[in-house]
């Protein structure tokens, strides 16, 4: 089973889904100023990744889908990446980059797999 992992950082936190074999196949679309935020953010995923349709965004002419939905899009450097938008079009989360289409395509479907029973890990927070 996949699990979301709160990480704090100095303005905020941050979350990542890894899979049931430890590896990171999405990280949160931004900082959140409060943990309560952040553990929105992953119910958000949660809720939204199953039912995303994918948008490839590597082939000419490709039909926009409507939100929620993952954008398959090529970086800079060339490589493969993902993001997954809400239903109101923010970016939740979004991948690593893939030297192919298929491993983009495979970091998508782990989402989807992982995502709904995901536990949230909760960093542990210093007492004052």
């Amino acid at each position: 089973m996949g699990k979301f992992i709160i990480k704090t950082t100095p303005t905020g936190f941050t979350f990542r889904l890894n899979a049931a074999n430890g590896e990171t196949v999405a990280v949160g679309g931004e900082v959140y100023t409060t943990l309560d935020a952040c553990k929105n953010g992953c119910e958000s995923v949660r809720i939204n990744a199953p039912i995303a349709n994918v948008e490839d965004q590597t082939i000419e002419g490709y039909e926009e889908q409507k939100h929620p939905k993952f954008e398959i899009y090529k970086d800079k450097a060339g490589q493969f990446r993902f993001r997954l938008k809400a239903k109101n079009g923010q970016t939740i989360a979004a991948s690593e980059g893939y030297v192919k289409k298929d491993s983009c395509k495979n970091g998508i479907a782990s989402v989807c797999k992982n995502a709904p029973d995901a536990p949230v890990i909760e960093p542990e927070l210093k007492e004052e």
